[in-house]
């Protein structure tokens, strides 16, 4: 890897040796450090709402106001709330109960959640807030300090992140780095106590592989084809809306938006009806010009999905535009496309090899739930799964016999928001939970203490082994 060049002020190596010494120096923060530190982040966010939203919509082309609202203000600020709350329950150390003969003889043993150090966070660009100051609840909850790199991809975003986070903390403290893909490698191989990376799975590797040369622990949040199948016991035009929000938020551009649906061809005209109608409720003006629809993040992307498009059709899909008010997408400032459904998508397609981040979706035909279920588990392990059906016996199936990072039942997206449950993915969708407590304890080092009692009576553990240590070691040494 070439070196990057930086003046010896801005450093991040020099930035992160004065983290590094700022921790040993100021030693485990108290609480109220913990929860000024929260604090200051939920500040900066509300009270540069709207600058924010001027950078996202300057950096789309255009972004919802009430989308970077919901998903990348007002969650994150819910989850900062979350950890600040729980603070004081969450630091004490945890009691552990010994084994016998220990725990009668007055010995007491501890986890205590000690702060790792400076955590990195690599943040990714289709939520460039939420997925750089969230992790932050968990990070500074547990008394760690943190340097942010943000994408790329949304400069405007990433320049006044920077701006704001100078003016409001230490530069030992809490500290953004803005700057392309060397940067960005840069700061992957950066002796971090721990780094996060949210993106790609590609780059996840290169992460990866950069951070094992000094070690340092990872919690890589990447992405995948997310499946949703609609049971048997399901009413797929009633499932239709759950399944178009979550593709249609953001334009599609989540690391869990329902990546494909499985269904069974008697489900395939009602679902398609039912998709119709979702759309047309949710924008009742249009798509082109309604401020609520989102578009693409730039040419390169629009560019990508007409490719797919186009491939599927040439292998033979039904392509089905849902445009409600018939509106022309070939003239535009932005690189707004409309939810278009692939009908009868195959493997061999390209719309089905990657990750599709935008607003298509692919529909399979299966010939039974137990098909789609033999289908998902064909596939790498995705980040999120979505189940539809009214049956609790088929649901158990489903979940029972899938593997993926997590799941919403009867709706998409849902399980990111729940503070009390873990986010995180499995193989090629990740590695590592956060969110809540599991942030917490993720970005935690868990020390085992163990208080030797005043009596000596382990001395028989000690040579010259006699008959009361051969008495010890035969209660061991059973099957």
């Amino acid at each position: 890897m070439k070196k990057i060049s930086w003046d010896d002020e801005n450093s991040p190596i020099l930035i992160l040796n004065n983290m590094k010494q700022a921790q040993l120096r100021e030693g485990v923060p108290s609480q109220k450090v913990r929860a000024d530190r929260i604090s200051r982040v939920i500040a900066l966010l509300l009270d540069n709402r709207v600058n924010f939203q001027n950078t996202l919509i300057a950096d789309y082309g255009h972004r919802s106001r009430d989308l970077t609202d919901i998903a990348d203000i007002a969650s994150t600020i819910n989850e900062l709330h979350y950890a600040r709350a729980n603070l004081k329950s969450w630091i004490r150390p945890f009691q552990k109960t010994l084994e016998f003969p220990l725990k009668f003889l007055g010995a007491k043993g501890q986890v205590q959640y000690q702060p790792k150090g400076v955590v990195g966070v690599m943040s990714p660009w289709n939520f460039p807030l939420n997925l750089a100051f969230a992790p932050l609840a968990g990070v500074l909850a547990a008394g760690n300090r943190a340097m942010i790199k943000p994408s790329e991809f949304t400069p405007e975003t990433s320049t006044l992140m920077a701006q704001l986070v100078a003016e409001r903390f230490d530069a030992d403290e809490l500290h953004v780095i803005t700057g392309g893909p060397k940067v960005g490698a840069a700061f992957s191989a950066l002796p971090f106590d721990h780094l996060l990376f949210t993106g790609s799975t590609s780059v996840g590797r290169q992460v990866m592989r950069a951070a094992a040369d000094n070690l340092v622990p990872v919690t890589l949040e990447l992405g995948g084809k997310s499946p949703v199948i609609i049971g048997a016991s399901a009413d797929p035009r009633k499932a239709a809306t759950g399944i178009m929000h979550g593709k249609v938020l953001n334009a599609g551009q989540i690391c869990i938006a329902p990546d494909y649906v499985l269904l069974v061809n008697s489900q395939k005209k009602a679902f398609v009806d039912g998709a119709r109608d979702a759309i047309a409720k949710m924008f009742p003006s249009g798509l082109k010009h309604n401020d609520d629809y989102t578009s693409l993040l730039g040419k390169h992307h629009y560019d990508r999905l007409q490719a797919h498009l186009e491939d599927a059709r040439k292998n033979g899909a039904e392509i089905i535009e849902i445009n409600p008010k018939n509106e022309d997408f070939s003239k535009q400032e932005g690189h707004k496309l409309p939810p278009i459904l692939i009908l009868g998508a195959k493997n061999s397609m390209s719309v089905m090899q990657e990750e599709i981040f935008g607003p298509l979706l692919p529909v399979c035909i299966v010939s039974d739930t137990a098909a789609a279920v033999d289908y998902v588990n064909a596939q790498p392990r995705p980040l999120a799964l979505y189940f539809f059906g009214k049956s609790s016996v088929e649901e158990q199936f489903v979940l029972d016999n899938t593997t993926s990072g997590g799941v919403t039942v009867n709706d998409t997206i849902m399980h990111i928001s729940q503070n009390d449950l873990p986010f995180g993915g499995v193989g090629p969708s990740g590695m590592g939970r956060y969110h809540g407590h599991s942030g917490f304890l993720e970005f935690s080092h868990h020390k085992a203490i163990f208080k030797q009692t005043s009596w000596d009576f382990l001395k028989f553990l000690r040579p010259p082994y006699g008959s009361m240590f051969n008495g010890y070691l035969k209660t061991l040494l059973k099957r």
